[in-house]
């Protein structure tokens, strides 16, 4: 059985071929072997991008080529025209999900290869940018941080974050402070699990250390923690009345807590910008946005959300 010719875009070279061979008296069948294509080809080709007036011209066949070319595929095309998958990636993006995470849970709960670029392309497309509301804001300028010039006070007793043991259920602590420049000193203390990422954020009226005490030991009675890290902020200066143990990360050594500064960093992205006034912001608002970090569908926990792995862990004391 002979096989059919691998099917080829026609240039434009070809077409002036065309013209040229058809005003010559060369039938389609002929045109076809001179120009080593099938001859249905060359039979759409002239049926299809003839003038009105039945001649055919090569440049105008062109340009109504090219014209077709350009419509035939758009941005999102393939979400698009799935309304299954469009409204799951839609009411994904409404949940807070990032394009890579839902991603990535695509493809673990339906084996579908949707890579985040081509959700992004979908979502900045004529037919979806209503989406783009959804996306997390993006700084493209990293703003320069003002050095404390004040001096600092030691912290006594601290045990580093080196001697942490490899084993337990480890907890990291900072605050989330509103803006300096305001009187008062509202801030938000905030816990991560490692493992888990699973997070808890409480408001606080100031940044006292007393203050940190009742929250820090009010976390503690509803959490299975086996030791928290902190910076060494003068807030934990009473780490003593902690009842669990306390680990401090080095002198400028932010690293070696990510988990909580990375999700400092979601909560500043998604709900809180930098200079949010906390003491406007209700427990019952902060209590919303972490509950959306707590489902959202994390690469590092394989597509699992933070409160997902949380209950396999039974972090949660009932």
């Amino acid at each position: 059985m002979q096989k059919n010719k691998k099917y080829k875009h026609l240039t434009k070279i070809d077409r002036d071929e065309i013209e040229i061979l058809k005003n010559k008296g060369y039938n389609q069948t002929e045109i076809a072997n001179i120009l080593k294509v099938d001859k249905s080809t060359i039979s759409r080709e002239i049926n299809k991008r003839k003038k009105k007036n039945g001649i055919y011209d090569s440049k105008v066949a062109h340009h109504k080529a090219m014209i077709k070319r350009s419509n035939s595929k758009y941005q999102g095309m393939k979400i698009e025209k799935d309304k299954i998958l469009k409204n799951f990636i839609e009411k994904a993006l409404k949940e807070k999900q990032s394009p890579e995470a839902i991603s990535g849970r695509l493809k673990k709960e339906f084996n579908l290869n949707i890579s985040h670029t081509s959700i992004y392309k979908w979502i900045y497309s004529s037919n979806a940018q209503r989406n783009a509301k959804y996306l997390c804001f993006k700084r493209y300028k990293r703003k320069k941080q003002k050095k404390n010039k004040g001096k600092r006070e030691m912290i006594k007793d601290l045990v580093s974050i080196d001697f942490r043991p490899k084993e337990g259920i480890h907890w990291e602590g900072d605050l989330f402070v509103s803006p300096s420049k305001l009187k008062h000193s509202v801030s938000a203390a905030l816990f991560v699990e490692q493992q888990s990422q699973y997070i808890q954020v409480f408001k606080t009226k100031n940044r006292k250390a007393q203050t940190m005490v009742r929250v820090v030991n009010s976390f503690l009675k509803k959490h299975k923690v086996s030791d928290i890290s902190f910076d060494r902020g003068i807030e934990n200066k009473y780490h003593k009345k902690f009842k669990t143990n306390v680990y401090f990360c080095n002198p400028r050594a932010p690293w070696e807590k990510p988990h909580v500064e990375n999700n400092i960093g979601l909560l500043r992205k998604w709900f809180f910008p930098k200079n949010t006034d906390l003491s406007k912001i209700s427990q019952k608002n902060i209590n919303l946005a972490v509950n959306i970090l707590n489902n959202k569908w994390r690469k590092s926990l394989d597509y699992k959300s933070p409160l997902e792995v949380a209950k396999e862990m039974k972090l949660i004391k009932k």
